[in-house]
C-alpha cells in the first residue's frame, strides 16, 4: 500500500496525518495532488515528494510501489 502523509498546514486541511488510499500504480504526480481537493487553497505553497524526493506537481510519471511514501509538505517556517 502507499501511504500519503500530511503536515503542518496540509494536515490540518485534510483532518488528518496519514491515509493509505492508494495502491500501488502508475500516476502522474498532478493526478496524486487531485486526490485531496480540500487542499487546493495551498497548492502554490506546498513541497510535493515521493519516497523522499521532491516532485513537480506536472504531467511526470510515477510508479508507485508497495511502501512508498508521497509526502505534502507546507512552507516551513523557523528561525
Amino acid at each position: 500500500m502507499v501511504s500519503v502523509l500530511y503536515f503542518a498546514r496540509s494536515a490540518e486541511l485534510a483532518g488528518l496525518r496519514c491515509e493509505n488510499p492508494l495502491g500501488p500504480r502508475q500516476k502522474s504526480a498532478l493526478q496524486l495532488w487531485r486526490r485531496s481537493v480540500k487542499l487546493a487553497v495551498i497548492r502554490d505553497q506546498v513541497v510535493f515528494a515521493v519516497r523522499q524526493e521532491y516532485v513537480l506537481l506536472g504531467d511526470q510519471l510515477l510508479l508507485l510501489q508497495p511502501g512508498d511514501e508521497v509526502a505534502i509538505i507546507p512552507p516551513i517556517s523557523g528561525g
